[in-house]
Formats: C-alpha cells, structure tokens, sequence
C-alpha cells in the first residue's frame, strides 16, 4: 500500500489490527531533506501506534548512481547529508535504489538491480 506521510495514513491502519499482525512497513523516501523529514514523522506517529517500519528504502538516488556529470556529482553529494542521517538515527535497514534510466520491470531486472548493492555516504 502506498499512502501519503500524512495523518491519513494512521487511521487507515488502524481500522484493524490485521495490518500490525500481516504486513511490513517499508519507508520509501527521495534522498533530499523535506521527504526524509516527512518520513521521520509518519515513522514517529507509526512508532506511536504500536507499528515499527521494517526497513526504509532510498529511491532515485543520484549518489548511488555515481555520475561523472560535475552539477550531477554535486546533487549527489547533497544526498550525502540525508542519507547519514537515515542510517545513524532513522533506520535499521536501509536500501539505496540509484537513479535509473530504464524502469526495473520484471525479474531479471529487479534481481539485477538487488545484486547492484549501493553504498552512498558510507566512508
């Protein structure tokens, strides 16, 4: 289910407690500040509901594409920031998706992608 980090979101969880007990929680945001802050605040009012988020995963991210482009190579290093601060107060479990050309339709590609393995902002 994709929802909104807003506070719609909880009330549609809570209509049962089925979606504690049968569903993960996974946190996907864009590696710039606003949608980390966003996220942060939906995972702090889940956390309030008695739902712990699973895992986050960074999407588009330009940092884990590592492009030779200097105005790309410079956006990357902005994600730098983000990307710190989900993996050492955010989240257990991060996953970085770099910025694609091509959409990961089907299993060759998603596996491919998996096996990509990128590590932004770890030095």
């Amino acid at each position: 289910m994709d929802t909104a980090p807003t506070g719609h979101t909880l009330p549609l969880l809570g209509t049962t407690g089925a979606y504690q007990r049968q569903t993960k929680i996974v946190l996907a945001r864009t590696p710039e500040p606003t949608p980390v802050l966003e996220a942060e605040a939906l995972q702090n009012d889940l956390r309030r509901a008695g739902v712990e988020p699973l895992a986050w995963v960074i999407d588009a991210s330009l940092a884990a594409a590592q492009p030779r482009d200097p105005v790309l190579r410079a956006r990357a290093r902005a994600e730098l920031e983000p990307i710190r601060t989900l993996r050492e107060r955010l989240a257990r479990r991060v996953a970085i998706v770099p910025v694609l050309t091509d959409e990961p339709i089907g299993s060759v590609r998603l596996a491919a992608l998996a096996d990509q393995g990128g590590e932004p902002g770890r030095s």
